[in-house]
C-alpha cells in the first residue's frame, strides 16, 4: 500500500487515480501522518500544496515529519512535497519567475523513477519558487526555468520533482509506475 500525503494540493485527486491503477493506497491529509502510520505502507508519496516556502515559516511543517529523514521506504515528493524532503535534508528555497506551463525536462542522471522515459520530456509546472540541491541528495533533471527539476537521496529511495507528473499525460503515469514499482521491490 502506498500512503499519499495530502499537503492540500487540488491535484491531489489525480495522484489518487493514478495509483489506484497500480496498487492500494490511503490518502491522508498531511496534519493528521504519524510515524505509526507508516508502518504498514511500501512508500508515501507527498503531494504539492497551495503553500510558499519563502513566505511562511516552514517550522511547523518541517517539525511534524521530521522522522521522515529516518524513513527507510521509497518516498516521492511532488511540488511542495519535493520542496519540503529537500528542507528536511537542509535545502534553501527562493522565488524564481511562476512557472504554470509545460516544461521539457533534461535527465542527467540514470534514476529509477524515470525508467522507461526519453532523456528529455515534457511535463507540467505549477510553481514559482524551487529549492536548492540538498548535501546528501542528487541532482537528477533540470529544465531552462528551474535547476532542481528532479533529485534523488544518495543513499535512500527519496525522491523529488518540482514539476506535476499527475496532469502531465503518460510519461506522468510512467514516473508513478517506477515509484510503485520501487515502493513493491524494497
Amino acid at each position: 500500500m502506498i500512503l499519499i500525503i495530502d499537503c492540500g494540493s487540488s491535484k491531489t485527486p489525480f495522484i489518487e487515480e493514478i495509483v489506484d491503477e497500480f496498487c492500494d493506497f490511503k490518502t491522508i491529509p498531511f496534519f493528521d501522518l504519524t510515524e505509526e502510520m507508516t508502518k504498514e505502507c511500501n512508500g508515501m508519496i507527498f503531494s504539492g500544496a497551495p503553500i510558499l516556502i519563502t513566505e511562511i515559516n516552514m517550522e511547523r511543517y518541517l517539525n511534524h515529519v521530521y522522522w521522515i529523514r529516518e524513513f527507510d521506504k521509497p518516498i516521492l515528493g511532488i511540488c511542495f512535497g519535493h520542496q519540503l524532503l529537500g528542507l528536511l535534508h537542509g535545502a534553501f528555497g527562493s522565488k524564481m519567475r511562476e512557472d504554470r506551463d509545460w516544461q521539457e525536462i533534461e535527465i542527467f542522471v540514470d534514476c529509477p523513477l524515470f525508467d522507461k522515459l526519453p532523456s528529455t520530456f515534457d511535463m507540467i509546472e505549477d510553481h514559482c519558487e524551487s529549492i536548492s540541491i540538498p548535501g546528501n541528495f542528487e541532482l537528477v533533471a533540470s529544465s531552462d526555468v528551474c535547476v532542481n527539476e528532479a533529485m534523488k537521496h544518495k543513499e535512500k529511495p527519496f525522491f523529488g520533482v518540482q514539476f506535476h507528473p499527475e496532469v502531465s499525460g503518460n510519461y506522468g503515469r510512467i514516473v508513478f509506475e517506477n515509484f510503485i514499482n520501487l515502493a513493491q521491490i524494497n
